[in-house]
């Protein structure tokens, strides 16, 4: 946790196989809480290889698309309590390693910026 917020990485997946290992690991975890992997529907052992990282993991039963991954992955964030979700590609496409950057510019001190 930062001042206090749960930041949980999220990571929608699709036949991530090959990479999710290396993504995972480039994921700073005294910043990062916990990781949660939406597996939608991968024809790959993405699951076994999340399970395996001991990654919370969900899998889709059919292929709900990239949009249908991200509902689930923020939805289970949320559920497990989560302040600040960040979607970090499995695949590798942005590098993890930025994230304390990006939860930095989040204020999170005095509660988020109101909508109005």
């Amino acid at each position: 946790m930062i001042f206090g917020k749960k930041i949980i990485a999220v990571l929608p997946a699709y036949n991530a196989a090959k990479t999710l290992e290396m993504t995972v690991k480039a994921i700073p975890k005294n910043v990062v809480d916990e990781i949660i992997l939406v597996d939608d529907a991968s024809r790959d052992n993405t699951a076994e290889i999340s399970r395996a990282l001991g990654l919370i993991t969900f899998v889709h039963k059919k292929n709900l698309g990239y949009g249908g991954n991200q509902k689930t992955c923020y939805r289970e964030a949320f559920t497990r309590g989560a302040d600040v979700v960040v979607m970090v590609h499995p695949d590798f496409q942005y590098d993890p390693t930025f994230i304390p950057e990006l939860v930095a510019v989040i204020p999170m001190t005095s509660g988020f910026p109101s909508a109005t």
